[in-house]
């Protein structure tokens, strides 16, 4: 699954595509991408469209809509007609940018028409992504979105957030870590890799975490994200589609390493399962 550095990348990618560009059109294949919206309703709210801009909140991908009256040709001034397409990627989501003669590659869900006759197609062969559209000023109101925690790199995620975070919950601090509503933007790969930075044991109860640790994670879990988003190539290409991950699995220290000696003291990294998922340490640098 992409994390935030990777989908900040898409952004990136998206952003130099599309941005000032309009949607003369578009094709809903699979209908509960976009649920609870019919394809039709879908369909004609975007078409017409001018592509404003393109941001994220965590992992959600946003793409910023002002609506073009056909009869009156420039920008209507109404906000009631600025609307907002959040994307989630989910596990195998992606973006591809597409001239007309391509053709379009199987598990193509949505396909979107741009007046630059070029197409711009959601492709996800495992059918988890997500699309809203949300009115203008709406986006924190939105289920999904208004539960999530601060930005990682904003001011509202610091240290005593942190901490009150840790100190209200006894769920392991990987688990924790995971928790979008408590730690915005890590997903498997990097809330080990922080962890391992900070070397703390992730099967750790949150709320035990020693106050002279806690900076350390903070620091790890800033430091992580930042570290993989200078790395991962810094042109991703639509067209080439992207391979979550890939641009950055050489910098990993513990993620997938399990048997290999440990980069810093030559210790065997272990693998457990935890919360379900793969959890990846070195039991000599991370001690419980």
């Amino acid at each position: 699954m992409p994390e935030l550095p990777e989908v900040e990348h898409v952004v990136r990618a998206l952003r130099r595509t599309i941005k000032g560009r309009t949607i003369v059109g578009s094709e809903v294949r699979l209908p509960k991408l976009i649920a609870p919206l019919s394809a039709a309703t879908f369909n004609r709210r975007v078409k017409d469209s001018f592509i404003s801009g393109v941001s994220r909140r965590g992992k959600f991908i946003l793409i910023e809509f002002q609506k073009r009256e056909r009869k009156r040709g420039p920008l209507t001034k109404s906000h009631n007609h600025d609307f907002i397409l959040a994307v989630h990627l989910r596990m195998t989501g992606k973006f591809l940018y597409l001239h007309l003669d391509d053709d379009i590659p199987k598990h193509s869900h949505a396909v979107f028409y741009i007046d630059n006759d070029r197409r711009l197609v959601f492709r996800d062969q495992r059918q988890f992504g997500v699309m809203k559209l949300i009115d203008n000023g709406q986006l924190t109101h939105t289920k999904g979105i208004k539960e999530l925690a601060p930005e990682p790199f904003g001011e509202d995620f610091n240290l005593e957030y942190l901490k009150a975070v840790l100190q209200g919950s006894r769920r392991s601090l990987k688990v924790l870590l995971l928790d979008q509503t408590k730690v915005l933007g890590l997903g498997n790969i990097y809330a080990s890799e922080a962890l391992f930075r900070a070397r703390i044991n992730p099967f750790k109860p949150a709320a035990e975490l020693s106050a002279r640790r806690v900076p350390l994670l903070y620091e790890a879990v800033r430091d992580v994200l930042q570290f993989a988003v200078d790395h991962i190539r810094g042109s991703i290409s639509l067209e080439d589609g992207f391979s979550y991950g890939a641009a950055f699995e050489s910098f990993w220290q513990v993620y997938d390493r399990e048997g290999e000696p440990c980069v810093r003291c030559g210790a065997r990294i272990r693998r457990a399962t935890l919360g379900g998922r793969s959890t990846y340490w070195c039991s000599r640098c991370q001690r419980r």
